[in-house]
């Protein structure tokens, strides 16, 4: 079936094809087009089901109106969650999102980059997998605005958005301590990931501070495998830890899944909690105590930074560490309540 064009919708209207191209175009009022033809246009064009060359028109206007999203994993449900909201913002302002998934891997991070620059992108939003940022930097040196989330480059003229990591991992850890917990385990994720280093340097504060100079951190990977096989691991010790700090959610499932293989009741057993929230956490056997991040204002101001940025508009404060927040369930056990 061949396309239709605006050759079609002049033959059905009896109108020139520059008449018609204005008013498909929204330039109709520009040239003084009477609302009757106009309409002749609107009508033929649903009645054959017109679909406009958005190509063509790009090379004429020089946009594209499609922007890129690149995160570390679709499978992270804190990923997945930042997705959802940036590509229904995004929508919102007519614009079209392309989401990439770098699965955690620097060499098919440079490779979706390289293949997006390619496609006349207007702006890239990126979650970095890894400390690697001179292919990132590339793309802004080519004239696209780029913008970071989560994950960022500190010393970089990068506008980036997160969360305060270092104060959550602080909260975590401290309510731990004040719940009369000593031994407690961190299971960490990608170790050279800015969020990583700075959610393990405020465990590591907070244990300091009470006095426990000992850290028992474990893990390399924001996966429900690493989760799972570090859990295993801290259970075939002989003095195993009274509680648990993973440093993502699907950390946390994984972490989940081996205590109930070995019998491990939470929280009678072994307190656990977590950074990142999700809905889901509400309903487990177990409540999940969690850090939870602000998603929505974090994909919001992700493309409040974006558009300035297209449209060559300051932004006032360009690098933005969000508050968590701590919400307190049933998962982590009071041993005693530690005196101040």
């Amino acid at each position: 079936m061949q396309k239709v064009n605006i050759n079609d919708i002049a033959e059905m209207t009896g109108l020139s094809i520059t008449t018609v191209s204005r008013v498909l175009s929204g330039k109709a009022e520009q040239y003084r087009i009477g609302k009757k033809s106009q309409q002749k246009v609107k009508d033929a064009a649903k009645k054959l089901h017109y679909v406009p060359n958005h190509f063509a028109a790009n090379l004429r206007t020089g946009r594209s109106g499609t922007l890129a999203l690149v995160i570390p994993s679709l499978n992270n449900p804190f990923f997945a969650g930042i997705a959802s909201e940036i590509n229904t913002e995004l929508r919102k302002l007519n614009y079209i999102t392309i989401i990439s998934d770098s699965d955690e891997n620097v060499e098919t991070e440079k490779m979706e980059l390289l293949q997006l620059a390619a496609r006349n992108i207007e702006g890239l939003i990126i979650a970095p997998c890894g400390d690697q940022w001179e292919h990132i930097k590339e793309i802004q040196n080519q004239k696209i605005p780029v913008v970071c989330i989560d994950r960022y480059f500190e010393d970089l003229d990068i506008p980036y958005i997160s969360t305060d990591n270092y104060e959550g991992a602080f909260k975590a850890t401290k309510y731990l301590i004040e719940n009369g917990h000593s031994r407690i385990t961190c299971i960490q994720g990608v170790q050279n990931s800015t969020p990583n280093r700075l959610r393990v340097k405020g465990f590591k504060d907070a244990m300091n501070d009470a006095g426990f100079l000992d850290h028992d951190i474990a893990g390399d990977d924001f996966t429900f495998q690493n989760g799972y096989l570090e859990t295993k691991l801290l259970l075939q010790q002989k003095m195993r830890p009274t509680a648990i700090f993973t440093l993502s959610n699907t950390i946390a499932m994984g972490c989940m899944k081996a205590l109930k293989e070995e019998n491990i009741n939470v929280p009678n057993d072994i307190s656990l909690i977590t950074f990142d929230d999700h809905p889901y956490l509400d309903y487990l056997s177990t409540p999940l105590a969690c850090i939870a991040q602000p998603v929505s204002d974090i994909s919001k101001i992700a493309v409040k930074f974006i558009l300035s940025k297209i449209q060559n508009k300051d932004i006032t404060a360009s690098q933005v560490l969000l508050k968590p927040t701590v919400k307190l369930r049933e998962s982590v056990r009071t041993l005693f309540k530690k005196k101040d």
